[in-house]
This record gives C-alpha cells, structure tokens and sequence, in this order.
C-alpha cells in the first residue's frame, strides 16, 4: 500500500505516464512500457513511475516541487520518494534551493548507481555492448569487429554472452546491476518473442537467440528487437527537438537500411512486428538481386556496401572514406551518392505520402553522408510527393542509435516500473 489517497489517485489515473508512448520491441521475459491495472498495486506502481519520471525529467527537485509537479499530496509524495530512496533509485543531495518559501526541503536526484540498462548490438561487422544508468549517461561501453556475414548464430551469441558479461562486471564495480538487456538485431525479430525471422546480411533464420542470450546474465529479463526500431527510440529519447517531434520515420542506413515508423510518440510495429522494412522496398524492380531475395531493393542502391560498390572502393574502407572522397569532389563517389540519395527519395516519397510523418530523420551512415544524399533526396520527394511535406532532418545520435536505444529501452522500463524486475535489487527471473 502507498498510503495514496483513493480521490488523489484516481485524479493520477487520467494523467499521462511519463514516457508511456515509448517504443516497445519484441520481447522475450521483457520489460516494457505498460500501463499498470487500475488497482492499489497498480496505483503505486503508477504513481512510483510519476515520482521517478519527474526527478529523472527535471531534478534535482525537492518533495514539494514534485508534489506540485505531479498533482499529489506532500505526505504522498514522501511515503513514495521513501520507498525510491530505500530501492536506491532516488538520492537525497541536502537542503533545496536558497529562497524557497518555508523550510527548503532537501533536493531529490535519481542515483549514479542501482539499476543500469544493458544495451547490446549485433552488426553485421561488429558487436557491441553498453551501460547506462538512470540518469541517462553511458557508463561502461565495448565493441569489437565480427564477422557476421553468413555466420553461425551460435558463436556470434556465445561471444555477445561474453561481452555482455565483461560489461556487466565492470559496471557493479561502479555500484550497478543489470535492470535488463536489450539487444538490436539487423532483421525482422517475431512479435513477442526473441525470434530472428530473418536477418538476411546475416544469414539468419528462424534462430531463437532468448537461450543463448538469457545465460548471460541468469535471472535478468532480455528484450530482443529489430535495430531500426531502437535507433528511432534513441531519436525519440536523445534527438534533436524531442519535445515537439512525436510522428516521425526514422531511416539508417549500416550494410542494409532499416526504417521504423514512429506515430503519436509511439513505435508502429505491424501486426507480426515487422513494420518498416523500407530496405527491401523495390525502387527499380528489375534491378540487382538482394539477398532477402527480391530485386531492386532500396538497400541495393543505398545501403553501405552498395555505395562503396559503385563509388569503385573497397568493402573495407568504410563511410570514411566516402566522405573525405566527397568532400574533395571525386566524381565516381558524387555521383554514386547521387544515385543513393535518389533511390532514397523514391522509397520515401512512398512512405510520405502514405503516413504524411511530421519529419523524416536519417540515422546511422545516412546522417553521416546527408550532405551528399540530400539534394538528391529532396529532388525526388518534390517531384513525387502530392503535398508540402515535412521535415527531412539529421539525426545527431548517428551509429550509435540502435545500441543507445537498446540501453535506454531498459532504462525506461526501471522508469515505468521502478520497484518492479527491473527496478528491483534482485532483478527478476526470465
């Protein structure tokens, strides 16, 4: 019981949940942003999540300013922020502001250290892993290149096992624990489950990556998504104009091309979870074969490898050297960036007029070659779409969306439900 008055928390019921319009991936034993039941336990669970929510937002505040803040009593508010204190999700840093009528109330800050969100990636060309904590700030980080081609999911899962279990160890030196693990796949991942239908530049299908991944760290819950779907939740957490941009699509580009389709803040996944191929949209249908086995796909045109190919370098050299090879006005790498830039803009002329989105916002080496692309792109959109359109924008959080967005998936699930698995000091089992 939270000792929260009946009336208090019924007015409380009609509010928003901060963060309630987060993304949600596919799933296996997963935290995830919920709306809890409208009981006692589910009252103190939501009004847990309004008190942590709003130190993490605005903090450091004192009980009375989160008191008015979120609409609940002072006395309220401190049987709340005592069971946050207890868990270590909230600290007290001494006395409030000078000036505050009254008393000063001591300020209340979310912890540098508990809970963490583990965030891991599996590329095509690299794994990585990361911490984060609940103030947002990464904490511990590795990588290391792989080659994920074609390869055999179970080594590739065996040494992501490994990576995660390094991190998680250098992060409890620094006094957190895993509030859970998110991981970004290049494929489509089964709704609700930690299923890789298909991850064609890897060469996977129908692989259950939850044993392999749940050995890692026993007992913590693991969350397995489609990478586009979490660089568009970095976008939605870490972007540029966060507040004001809730209806956008969100395209990055790595070896292939990955979309996801954010509306009203909250992720569009389609009815299997497989929303936003935009990499495998056709562009020109009698065009090269892809490996997910249709012709003339976008990422056939758009994606790294494709680039680099008809730019004339080799696979190796990276989006580096495509930009330095622009920069200094090479013309087989202008023009090929032209050609990407125009097939881009065919896909998402589709895309725009379909969803009329608030922005298109280009992620990963998309955000990193934009000053090549663009033009190109905004040629396309300007012929082909029927109306003004919005925005096409840069995303600042560029490669590191997928893994970022995995990490804070995590952290908004300790947010929404502090005490709960992930909140709590033992975690919860798979």
């Amino acid at each position: 019981m939270s000792g929260v008055p009946e009336a208090e928390a019924s007015a409380e019921q009609n509010r928003q949940e901060p963060g309630s319009a987060a993304p949600t991936t596919g799933a296996r034993s997963a935290p995830g942003t919920r709306r809890a039941p409208h009981t006692q336990h589910g009252i103190r669970q939501r009004n847990l999540s309004l008190v942590l929510h709003t130190v993490a937002a605005e903090g450091p505040l004192s009980r009375a300013d989160v008191a008015g803040r979120i609409g609940l009593t002072r006395a309220a508010v401190s049987t709340l922020v005592d069971e946050l204190t207890r868990a270590g999700l909230l600290v007290e840093l001494g006395r409030g502001r000078p000036g505050t009528v009254g008393r000063p109330g001591s300020a209340l800050a979310i912890g540098d250290r508990g809970p963490a969100g583990l965030g891991a990636e599996i590329g095509v060309d690299h794994l990585a892993v990361c911490a984060v904590d609940l103030r947002g700030r990464v904490r511990v980080r590795v990588e290391e290149p792989v080659a994920g081609r074609d390869s055999e999911p179970g080594p590739v899962l065996a040494r992501l096992a490994e990576l995660v279990r390094t991190v998680a160890a250098e992060a409890e030196r620094e006094g957190l624990r895993p509030g859970g693990l998110a991981v970004a796949v290049p494929g489509l991942v089964a709704r609700g489950s930690a299923t890789v239908v298909r991850a064609p530049n890897l060469g996977w299908r129908g692989v259950d990556t939850g044993p392999a991944l749940e050995v890692a760290l026993p007992g913590v819950p693991v969350t397995v998504g489609n990478e586009a779907n979490f660089g568009a939740l970095a976008e939605l957490r870490l972007g540029e104009s966060t507040a004001s941009r809730r209806d956008f699509v969100h395209v990055s580009a790595e070896i292939g091309i990955g979309a996801a389709v954010v509306v009203d803040g909250a992720l569009m996944q389609g009815a299997q979870g497989f929303a936003g191929e935009l990499g495998h949209v056709p562009v020109h249908p009698e065009g090269p074969t892809c490996p997910c086995g249709g012709r003339g796909c976008l990422e056939q045109y758009a994606g790294e490898e494709a680039v680099l190919r008809a730019a004339g370098l080799r696979g190796g050299e990276g989006v580096g050297e495509l930009r330095e090879r622009a920069g200094a006005g090479e013309a087989a790498v202008l023009r090929a960036l032209d050609d990407a830039g125009t097939a881009l803009g065919i896909a998402l002329a589709g895309v725009v007029n379909l969803l009329d989105p608030q922005a298109v916002v280009l992620g990963g080496a998309l955000a990193e070659l934009s000053p090549w692309l663009l033009p190109a792109t905004e040629r396309e959109l300007t012929i082909r779409v029927t109306r003004p359109y919005g925005e096409i924008a840069v995303s600042r959080v560029g490669r590191d969306g997928p893994l970022l967005g995995a990490a804070h998936s995590v952290v908004q699930a300790v947010l929404d439900d502090p005490l709960g698995r992930a909140g709590s000091r033992g975690g919860g089992s798979g």
